[in-house]
């Protein structure tokens, strides 16, 4: 399969009057797949909240603003977290990410039993104005696009039709992820809010779509021409440089305490799952460097 690059496609449709994004998330979902070891079941579940993330994150007014996104339902996935920021850097992670579930009754992976049906979704935008934006929004579905769908409407008071999926096969693969958002701007009639609602159900396959013909495929489906174009990346925020000073904060009796019983210092991100680690000639270093 030839892998092809995460992007954003936007576009203003039907007179102006609606928002269109198609977003292309395969490398973004199997980045995420192959560092998390997810089930197929668990790629599906967080790779659409990664693409949902991602729409939420080019809205953001400027690079360094940040987004974080939160699914806490009662399903067997446990906690899905999301974080990304407005230059499209995107990470994330499931808390059970090994946890499956056999086929839905429609032959579907049961994304809703893997999220659960009962809990919220939060969202927190920080755009560098000194008071984060918080919006929670009841689980409707655990299928995730009908969740953000709801948190839309809920907490950001803005209508949004949305199509989200992951193809992904037993050993891991994602064959095709990504969505399509359609959201009428203020002022919008009834007739584009209609059209968005009546529009998004010829895209229940989304995945294969853009498994078959690509982000583009799908834009010419609305008679897109020129939409802006913008990346998305799997990116964490993590370094040995702050791992090093999670490792200060502990203290030098402390740090030495747990040397002395594990051998070695693991600080590992939950994001991308990664293991920075600290042997004794290490912390040493570290601890004398801040004197």
């Amino acid at each position: 399969m030839q892998e092809r690059v995460s992007n954003i496609y936007k576009e203003l449709i039907l007179d102006g009057q609606i928002s269109l994004a198609v977003l292309d998330t395969t490398s973004l979902v199997q980045e995420a797949i192959v560092r998390h070891k997810l089930s197929p079941v668990a790629a599906a579940a967080l790779g659409r909240t990664m693409t949902a993330t991602a729409y939420l994150c080019s809205w953001l007014k400027g690079e360094e603003s940040s987004l974080y996104v939160t699914l806490a339902g009662d399903g067997v996935g446990g906690k899905i977290s999301v974080s990304g920021d407005g230059a499209l850097h995107l990470r994330g992670n499931v808390q059970h990410p090994a946890a499956d579930l056999p086929l839905n009754g429609r032959g579907k992976l049961d994304v809703g039993g893997y999220v659960g049906r009962r809990g919220t979704l939060t969202v927190v935008r920080d755009d560098g104005e000194g008071i984060p934006f918080v919006g929670t929004s009841e689980l409707v579905s655990g299928e995730v696009a009908e969740d953000f769908s709801a948190y839309f409407l809920t907490s950001e008071q803005r209508p949004t039709a949305i199509a989200l999926g992951v193809l992904v096969t037993p050993d891991g693969t994602c064959l095709g992820a990504g969505g399509v958002f359609l959201q009428p701007l203020p002022g919008a009639g009834e007739e584009a809010i209609s059209f968005a609602e009546k529009k998004i159900g010829e895209f229940s396959d989304i995945s294969s779509r853009i498994a078959e013909e690509g982000a583009e495929g799908v834009l010419r489906r609305f008679g897109a021409g020129a939409p802006s174009v913008r990346g998305l990346e799997f990116r964490c925020r993590c370094s040995r440089e702050r791992a090093a000073n999670a490792v200060l904060s502990m203290g030098r009796e402390d740090a030495r305490a747990l040397l002395s019983e594990e051998g070695v210092i693991s600080v590992h991100c939950h994001d991308c799952n990664t293991d920075y680690l600290f042997d004794e000639k290490d912390v040493e270093e570290l601890f004398k460097s801040g004197e």
